[in-house]
């Protein structure tokens, strides 16, 4: 796959947005589970399983050194 370029203020922005919508499905998330698994079609693929996607995806653009990858995150 070929290496696609990412500025550090995008990749900061990025990660907020990761962030930020990482900590709206824990707030709310028994409401957002049922809509989850009603938009997704199956109840595999949750809030948890959302979340560390979330993480994974700070964690390969730079900008964590894992958290809530390889430890929980912090409140």
């Amino acid at each position: 796959m070929p290496a696609i370029p990412l500025d550090a203020a995008d990749a900061i922005e990025l990660a907020e947005l990761l962030q930020f919508l990482g900590d709206w499905l824990e707030s709310d998330r028994d409401n957002l589970a049922a809509s989850l698994a009603r938009f997704a079609g199956t109840p595999v693929y949750g809030p948890d399983t959302l979340r560390d996607d979330f993480a994974r995806f700070r964690f390969l653009i730079g900008v964590t050194d894992g958290e809530g990858l390889f430890t929980p995150d912090e409140p």
